[in-house]
């Protein structure tokens, strides 16, 4: 896919976030939202993955270690293919496989359950170590906030996979600034970030999370480099493409009335109508 197709996709992945939102009144869309372009060109150029065979065994692995950022990963799925778009309506209902976290037991997809901060990273780890074990090919990507990088576990698997020189695993950083309690640098100041990892042995890149050029290349950059892992700092903004939620610590988690739905979709719309211009 072009940058441009990248593009409206990942505007379709924003619809299907607020709608999935707004029909559970409940959820998670300021860091859904944040990471929507990452989450496209994944699931849409970078991994090796079939929604026809959701289990086969050479898969790119994804990790959401942010888990309650479910619908972004939900609405990227349904996009992609793994099930119907009309089903990210069912979110967090009873019956529903798309639960408030993700379930790796139900929904097509879902390599790991996750939820519990900290974990992601760690499961991640774990899988490029099997790889690495079995000479399997596949790679391992994990989506960690930027709030979350405060959990003392993340550390312990970042410094594991350095000490290993896990070159297959990839962990992204959703930088968007903000968690539940406000500014993550009032809260517990993680920066600098890069400096950080850099310090477990690991490639570091800082981008733009809203540049598919910048994340393409991040990406090229990662698979290329060898005897080290890759962690990818992606500056974002919190609640993207809603005009309201934008910058918003207060979006974290809630959902959206119906006159707040009704200005979303239409803010995405004319998203939508301008990238049809280009």
């Amino acid at each position: 896919m072009n940058n441009l197709e990248l593009q409206k996709t990942a505007n379709e992945v924003r619809k299907g976030i607020v709608t999935a939102v707004h029909s559970a009144k409940a959820g998670h869309p300021g860091g859904s939202l944040s990471c929507a372009d990452m989450m496209t060109f994944l699931y849409f150029e970078e991994m090796n993955i079939d929604p026809k065979d959701p289990k086969k065994e050479d898969r790119d692995r994804f990790v959401l270690s942010k888990g309650h950022c479910a619908p972004a990963l939900y609405s990227t799925l349904a996009q992609r293919g793994y099930f119907p778009v009309e089903e990210l309506t069912t979110l967090r209902k009873l019956g529903s496989h798309l639960q408030g976290h993700p379930c790796m037991q139900h929904t097509p997809g879902v390599d790991m359950s996750s939820g519990s901060l900290g974990q992601g990273i760690s499961v991640a780890v774990g899988m490029a170590l099997s790889a690495k074990l079995s000479n399997d090919s596949y790679r391992t990507y994990t989506l960690l906030g930027d709030g979350e990088i405060a959990e003392g576990q993340v550390w312990e698997a970042a410094m594991f996979a350095g000490h290993k020189k896990l070159d297959n695993l990839v962990v992204i950083v959703d930088n968007n600034g903000l968690q539940i309690d406000g500014k993550i640098e009032d809260v517990c100041n993680p920066y600098p970030i890069d400096k950080k990892f850099e310090a477990f042995n690991f490639h570091v890149i800082n981008i733009d999370a809203h540049d598919f050029d910048q994340i393409r290349a991040a990406l090229k950059e990662a698979r290329d480099t060898k005897g080290m892992p890759t962690a990818i700092i992606m500056k974002s903004v919190k609640g993207k493409g809603v005009s309201f939620m934008e910058n918003q610590a207060g979006w974290h988690g809630k959902a959206p009335n119906d006159e707040q739905y009704e200005i979303a979709m239409e803010d995405l719309k004319k998203v939508g109508e301008a990238l049809c211009q280009k």
